[in-house]
């Protein structure tokens, strides 16, 4: 099946390691040039590599940290700089820390905002111009399945996660007469770090395998093809859903 992601130029934010990568790399092997972030420039260029010497495409660079307002000014100037305009856009960071009500402070619900929404805003404002003047584009939010059925434990990634999908929705229906499609993939328990390091600080996560329906965890890869599929032509019809990629974990219906 052709995507028709030949040459298209794909941005993917927190790309060096988990599902960004993995993501990045599957655009790669569909034939588009990816811009890759990450705040380590070390592990960046290894990912760069990676990806270059399994696709055989352009592969990108750009180093900074997103939920930065100076870094994400600096990030799209380079980018612009370089292509011109991006034709997919997937919006992903890490995550904010666990923790219940009262183990957080204000400052720390305004660094989760900044981290998972004031990113995405920011970023969404800068690219869409240009997928406007080709009258094509494809925004993608990484979130969580959270979204739907919040997670134990995780009340600043639950509350604020659940207003990027908010922001998604209405979005799309803003720049569907642009043939401009938004979406948003929400993962559930997938093996990268930030799963570890969850497991880490609660061993029972493992114990949630039984409440999902395939008896695993996912892998990066399985969730990066549901998203390179909303990237691609065939998706062409598809915009303002959120997609559960959770091996069905979640319980509601809608």
């Amino acid at each position: 099946m052709d995507f028709g992601l030949k040459n298209k130029i794909a941005f993917v934010g927190a790309s060096s390691q988990g599902l960004g990568k993995s993501v990045a790399m599957e655009l790669a092997r569909e034939g588009a040039k990816v811009i890759i972030n990450s705040r380590d420039k070390e592990t960046l260029e290894k990912t760069k590599n990676e990806i270059a010497s399994a696709s055989n495409t352009e592969v990108m660079t750009v180093a900074g940290d997103l939920a930065n307002a100076e870094d994400r000014k600096r990030i799209v100037a380079e980018v612009l700089t370089k292509f011109g305009h991006v034709d997919i856009l997937v919006t992903n960071t890490g995550g904010p820390p666990s923790g219940k009500f009262e183990d957080f402070e204000q400052e720390d619900w305004d660094k989760a905002y900044q981290l998972l929404l004031g990113s995405a805003v920011s970023i969404m404002r800068s690219f869409i111009p240009g997928m406007k003047e080709q009258n094509w584009g494809r925004i993608i939010s990484i979130t969580s399945q959270a979204v739907k059925q919040p997670v134990e434990n995780l009340i600043l990634s639950n509350s604020v996660r659940a207003s990027v999908a908010g922001l998604i929705k209405t979005l799309a229906g803003e720049v569907g007469e642009y043939n401009i499609t938004v979406n948003n993939v929400m993962p559930g328990y997938t093996n990268t770090q930030r799963l570890k390091n969850l497991m880490d600080k609660n061993p029972d996560m493992e114990n949630e395998k039984k409440n999902i329906p395939l008896r695993r965890f996912g892998e990066p890869e399985e969730f990066a093809a549901a998203v390179t599929f909303l990237a691609s032509e065939r998706a062409s019809y598809i915009t303002g859903v959120s997609l559960a990629v959770d091996g069905g974990w979640i319980k509601s219906i809608l």
